[in-house]
């Protein structure tokens, strides 16, 4: 996706300025012509592939913003819950389940990119994330063996 800057520098290498028949002289207020207003692009199917050229960022990198959200969720998630299963509020279990959700998710969208078909993009993911999602893993399942022993 790309972020509003670089959608209105695409939009302004679309949209050209075309002079006027008839040209009014500088300091008369005129509106220019544009070849397709703002909303005709933004409502044009098209945008989608627009985006898709203009984009630089690799199949790679795509993954890995895709992971890296669903891991943000589920980091914030196991550290709402570690701090319930520590404190041993009502809501702990609650949040660890929670927790448990988003870990899940995640790890099946990591398998889904690390089993296709393109090795070279699964072991750059690899490379880029993996450990990150072992550590949360290795901390979700200390997390639960805590919540075991205290009760």
């Amino acid at each position: 996706m790309l972020s509003r800057v670089a959608f209105s520098r695409a939009t302004a290498i679309l949209v050209r300025v075309k002079p006027t028949v008839g040209a009014r002289p500088l300091g008369t207020l005129s509106r220019p012509r544009f070849a397709a207003t703002p909303h005709q692009i933004r409502s044009a199917s098209h945008v989608n592939n627009f985006n898709r050229w203009l984009s630089t960022k690799s199949a790679a990198d795509e993954a890995i913003d895709e992971i890296t959200e669903l891991y943000s969720n589920a980091r914030d998630e196991f550290e709402l819950a570690m701090e319930e299963t520590e404190k041993q509020t009502v809501y702990a279990e609650a949040d660890r389940l929670a927790a448990r959700e988003e870990l899940t998710k995640l790890q099946e969208a990591y398998q889904s990119i690390v089993e296709s078909a393109e090795t070279e993009l699964a072991e750059e993911v690899k490379r880029r994330i993996g450990h990150r999602i072992r550590e949360l893993e290795n901390g979700v399942k200390n997390m639960e063996d805590l919540a075991m022993n205290q009760d």
